[in-house]
């Protein structure tokens, strides 16, 4: 993760992907940005001032994400993490490369690889 920012606007892109919001300026870098949730499954994010963008530079592409909101930051040792449940569809373990249990509650560590945009051919 580079950086957390609150919510701006974004600038569509034609014949993206439904989660790829729109395109922003991070001085001077035009990055796409993602709506985690539509992403994953949950649903379309109505963008507002209590959402942010989470900045991430993942191999050589930067890439922001859409989240609702961001409550902490920590560091989880790879050895610490359990694997996703077998009763997980293929799809969900694509995108959770597993779990970490936190005082009382799981958090999912999420694959970003998966969740960027793929290249598709173009059609004709």
């Amino acid at each position: 993760m580079l950086e957390i920012r609150g919510w701006t606007s974004t600038t569509t892109l034609p014949h993206a992907p439904a989660f790829v919001v729109g395109m922003m300026n991070l001085r001077g870098t035009v990055l796409p940005v993602v709506d985690l949730s539509l992403r994953l499954g949950f649903g379309k994010t109505e963008p507002g001032k209590r959402h942010v963008i989470i900045i991430a530079q993942i191999d050589d592409k930067i890439v922001g994400f859409l989240v609702d909101a961001v409550s902490d930051i920590i560091t989880v040792d790879e050895a610490e993490m359990q694997a996703t449940p077998d009763v997980s569809s293929s799809r969900t373990q694509a995108f959770i490369r597993g779990v970490h249990s936190l005082d009382d509650k799981l958090v999912r560590a999420i694959d970003v690889r998966e969740v960027l945009p793929q290249e598709a051919p173009l059609s004709a």
